[in-house]
């Protein structure tokens, strides 16, 4: 014979309000001085982006200077920066993993 199906029924055909609640994500609130904030940082990086490929590329002599030692630190030899935007995916997909 075939497996019987699950049916759930709702009280009074309506869902309970605290279901609703627990699957919404909580919405983060922004202040308008973080947003601020964060637009001053962001356009600040951009200028400072586009004024340092302008003097790689010979377009003005004077602007931002990229640092590089002169004698790098032998503990450094194989430093590997780390990809932020890798990591934050390794860790949304493991956090998904673990809630299945």
């Amino acid at each position: 014979s075939p497996a019987q199906k699950l049916v759930f029924n709702r009280v009074n055909g309506k869902r309970p309000p605290l279901l609703l609640q627990q699957i919404s994500a909580p919405e983060e609130c922004y202040t308008l001085a973080h947003e601020e904030n964060v637009r001053f940082v962001y356009e600040a990086w951009q200028q400072v982006e586009q004024q340092l490929d302008g003097s790689r590329s010979g377009e003005s002599a004077c602007g931002p200077v990229q640092y590089v030692e002169k004698t790098p630190n032998p503990g450094l030899q194989n430093f590997v920066p780390i990809d932020l935007e890798e990591w934050w995916a390794q860790q949304f997909l493991a956090k998904i993993e673990n809630c299945s």
